[in-house]
């Protein structure tokens, strides 16, 4: 069966591509938040590095993950980036409510042609390439969020150090209609390690209400030993019982489709560089010391909800604006600042700064819209 299109008709025919993908970004390219950050655990749940793959742990375990963008991929496959984790501290034993796990997630608007809810439910098929020096059971897990059914299935690392190829089928669900909306309808789930609370069951190979019990049955423990590394790329998730070659989109398509959720208007990982030229930030001229000052910011692509917007200074202070002259490298001092009129478009206004009249305003920021 040809599935023709995932995302809007704008982009739907570059270079023959059909966007059969319902994962975005799975070829770990496009990273809008940095390609590195450390400490990852004890109470952190987050996106940190590529762009739609979330770190998620529960209960705040004592160990602790490295992720990063790598360059490590699987010879001649056409990939130059994958997903690593790293485990900087280890945690033996996991209490009964840990948890670690990456997860990205997917629109109910997007997947209306699965048909799920119905006699006619398609099924569809994971395909990756994994590598760990950690042999052994791994789970993934996909849940409908819309009416709290899943799926879990195991895939094997088999030879440690070794980049694998893994495909994995779930059949079409029958029950459970999708909403057609922007919400968050399927979880997609890549289990890392678990406690008891969630493998104390039997494994849910097959679609049904979630048991939480039965979500990672069999999953080894990653954070187990600093030694531990576990590498991730090519993630397909489509329509049908066959795995296809993995979609190779354009970047910039790729970051347009990425910038639905998150989008920033310089890399995070730059602030605190700006000097000279374009470094400068976003420059809006001021009128007397103190008031509203229109920007009129416009998002690269209309994001999926209206964002959190958070404003940074040049030098990276985080809820801050500068005060700056138009002298090239020239940050000044900093101040706080508010947006207003934010919409899924962009944003119109930075309100409740102080400054000296006659200044510049310039500042950078991350608009977010994640589910």
């Amino acid at each position: 069966m040809a599935i023709t299109r995932i995302g809007k008709p704008a982009i739907a025919d570059i270079r023959g591509v059909n966007f059969r993908n319902i994962i975005i970004n799975g070829g770990m390219d496009i990273a809008q938040r940095g390609t590195s950050a450390t400490g990852l655990g004890n109470g952190d749940s987050d996106y940190h590095t590529v762009d739609r793959f979330k770190f998620v742990e529960n209960n705040a375990p004592t160990c602790e993950f490295t992720q990063t963008q790598s360059t490590d991929v699987p010879t001649g496959q056409g990939f130059s980036k994958s997903l690593k984790m790293d485990c900087t501290t280890a945690q033996t034993s996991l209490a009964g409510d840990d948890f670690i796990y990456i997860n990205t997630s997917a629109e109910g608007q997007n997947l209306q042609y699965l048909k799920k809810g119905t006699s006619s439910a398609e099924s569809v098929t994971l395909s990756f390439w994994v590598k760990s020096n950690k042999t052994g059971t791994y789970i993934f897990e996909i849940i409908d969020r819309d009416n709290s059914r899943a799926i879990s299935k195991s895939y094997t690392i088999s030879s440690a150090d070794t980049w694998e190829k893994k495909t994995i089928t779930y059949p079409g669900d029958t029950s459970g209609a999708l909403d057609n909306d922007a919400a968050r309808s399927f979880e997609l789930i890549y289990w890392l390690a678990a406690g008891a609370n969630f493998q104390s069951g039997t494994l849910q190979t097959s679609w049904g209400s979630r048991t939480t019990t039965n979500d990672a049955v069999g999953q080894v423990n990653l954070a187990d030993s600093t030694s531990n590394e576990w590498y991730i790329t090519g993630v397909q998730l489509e329509a049908g019982s066959q795995a296809s070659d993995f979609e190779f989109l354009p970047f910039d398509v790729n970051l347009r489709r990425c910038q639905r959720y998150f989008t920033t208007s310089q890399a995070v990982s730059k602030f605190g560089e700006f000097a000279t030229g374009d470094e400068n930030g976003i420059f809006a001229g001021r009128i007397g010391a103190f008031g509203n000052q229109p920007v009129h910011v416009r998002f690269p692509d209309r994001m999926r909800s209206e964002p959190t917007v958070t404003l940074y200074s040049l030098t990276g202070l985080s809820g801050n604006v500068s005060n700056t002259t138009t002298t090239a490298g020239s940050h000044g001092s900093n101040d706080t600042a508010n947006t207003a009129q934010v919409s899924q478009s962009g944003m119109g206004y930075i309100t409740g700064f102080n400054g000296s009249s006659g200044q510049g305003l310039a500042f950078q920021y991350t608009a977010d819209a994640e589910m």
